[in-house]
């Protein structure tokens, strides 16, 4: 039979078991309603900071609207120095401002991303498409202009002088002996056929490559 002490030795366990789950439900339910706090904290810290973006970027547009390209060109600078990844519409602004200042070179690069990001569906799609087209158009002319310039200047009967050893690095293959090309596929490798396998010119040859008369060689 149980005795009356055994059912308040029990009775005692209970309690104190019970009071034991009950702070440790509560303990976990509290660490739980923390976190979550601390979640939303966060959450909302990154939603403060992307309406600072989102506001910065509109005031790049609106510089770009009103043709003040290089208040917009500072601005776009100070939004990438606080951010770790590019906003696709940032890709585009400044691919656009790089446009109307010059740039264009970076105009392409950028507005390629932006394509790259959106394709054809894009917000800004289709004027993307045809500002980089224009850019390029005008970084050819450009890569004309600078050719043209260096043809001019090497139609003179000037010669460079390579130094006391007579030879410079190969300017093809920068030295490497090697031409390395980039692809949809991944790099090409290709012998350099202006070097000879040494990655180096001599002064001669190397008059020769800048006027354009230096061949390149069969093998």
């Amino acid at each position: 039979m149980v005795t009356t002490f055994e059912t308040t030795i029990y009775s005692v366990n209970m309690k104190w078991k019970f009071l034991f789950l009950s702070v440790f439900i509560t303990s976990a339910l509290c660490a739980q309603t923390q976190q979550e706090k601390l979640r939303e904290i966060e959450m909302q810290r990154q939603a403060d900071k992307q309406r600072s973006i989102d506001r910065q970027i509109d005031s790049v547009a609106l510089l770009i609207e009103q043709q003040n390209y290089t208040a917009a060109d500072v601005k776009i600078v100070n939004i990438l120095k606080t951010v770790r990844s590019v906003p696709s519409d940032l890709t585009f602004y400044l691919g656009k401002n790089s446009f109307y200042l010059a740039k264009y070179k970076q105009s392409v690069d950028w507005l390629n991303k932006y394509v790259q990001l959106k394709g054809t569906s894009g917000q800004f799609s289709e004027e993307a498409i045809n500002l980089k087209a224009k850019a390029e158009i005008e970084l050819l002319k450009e890569k004309q202009t600078e050719a043209k310039q260096a043809t001019e200047l090497l139609s003179k009967d000037f010669e460079i002088d390579c130094g006391p050893t007579g030879k410079v690095a190969c300017p093809v293959c920068n030295g490497t002996t090697v031409i390395i090309k980039k692809t949809y596929l991944g790099n090409t490798y290709k012998t350099c056929a202006y070097c000879n396998h040494t990655g180096a010119l001599s002064c001669e040859d190397y008059n020769k490559l800048l006027k354009g008369q230096l061949k390149p060689s069969t093998q």
